[in-house]
């Protein structure tokens, strides 16, 4: 059964009129004129077919009626109120969810990520990682935003180019001052050699090599197997082992900068392969307009803006 409401306004102006007692005061906290709170007061008691207040000795007084109405009313609009904070805390704060792969969380977003809560300390992130591409209205709807690595053409999701890639092979400084050590491209087949599954190959680098001259084509022998060896499906845990000394890792520059500045790895030789893909800031179209999406995409950029500053 439907339910006979008067308006939401006149029950405010009601409200704020019964605290003050006074419909100019009542109109001063409402930012309307004196008149609009009179006519608002007026229509109520029509709507309700009986007085609200009565002037006595030019002083503003609830009738019976009003005084019993007004307890029931404040309460009403203190529960929309309430229920209207915590919905835009739900919304706008509380808790961010953030999907992105492993290896760029663990290599990029994690180390970044305490910039933006001291920024934004009412806002929880809740980091969610997987390889796969995540569906904001089937099984993780309750996904705010994602960062992703590809061609950035995904149907039904707003995709933001955040940065690109580039390729180039790293080693830890022990490795590359060893026993073996490496001053020339054709010095790399004398070590181990890792391999990143959904990266560019060794021979595609080689061959970059070659053709750029920094080496001949004779230094790599006929017959050279250079993309057999170790291989990983998480290039975190290839950059790992680079910086375990167990070979030389061709290197995406985004997960490497911080391992670079560090002197935990060393780049080797100035040849580099733009990567095939790029990062991708990636939300639904519904979220782009809502307050702490927005906040996080914006930090995200522009702690992308100062990487390539420092040159990272």
């Amino acid at each position: 059964m439907s339910r006979n409401l008067p308006p939401l306004n006149a029950l405010r102006a009601f409200d704020a009129a019964a605290r003050h007692l006074s419909f100019t005061r009542a109109a001063a906290e409402l930012n309307v004129t004196q008149a609009a709170v009179s006519h608002q007061i007026k229509g109520l008691e029509e709507w309700l077919g009986t007085p609200l207040f009565r002037r006595v000795n030019r002083a503003l007084l609830l009738t019976e009626a009003g005084q019993a109405y007004v307890v029931p009313v404040r309460e009403a609009l203190g529960l929309i109120a309430d229920a209207t904070a915590r919905l835009f805390r739900q919304d706008d704060g509380g808790v961010l969810t953030v999907s992105t792969m492993p290896s760029f969380a663990s290599k990029w977003l994690v180390m970044r990520l305490g910039r933006f809560q001291a920024a934004n300390p009412d806002l929880e992130v809740r980091l969610h990682t997987s390889s796969q591409l995540v569906d904001f209205t089937g099984r993780n709807a309750d996904v705010d935003v994602g960062v992703r690595l590809g061609p950035g053409q995904w149907p039904g999701v707003v995709a933001e180019r955040l940065m690109t890639e580039d390729v180039f092979p790293v080693c830890t400084p022990s490795l590359r001052d060893g026993p073996k050590p490496i001053r020339t491209p054709a010095d790399l087949l004398h070590h181990t050699l890792l391999h990143d599954d959904y990266m560019i190959t060794w021979s595609t680098w080689f061959a970059a090599a070659v053709a750029g001259g920094a080496m001949a084509a004779a230094a790599v022998p006929p017959g050279t197997e250079v993309d057999r060896g170790p291989r990983y499906t998480d290039s975190a845990l290839l950059l790992q082992a680079a910086m375990g000394g167990q070979g030389v890792a061709l290197a995406r520059r985004v997960l490497v900068a911080d391992d670079l500045a560090a002197g935990r790895l060393v780049r080797l030789f100035d040849v580099s392969l733009p990567g095939e893909y790029a990062y991708y800031v990636v939300m639904a179209p519904h979220s782009r307009t809502r307050a702490k999406v927005r906040l996080f995409r914006d930090w995200l950029f522009a702690e992308a803006a100062a990487d390539a500053a420092a040159g990272g």
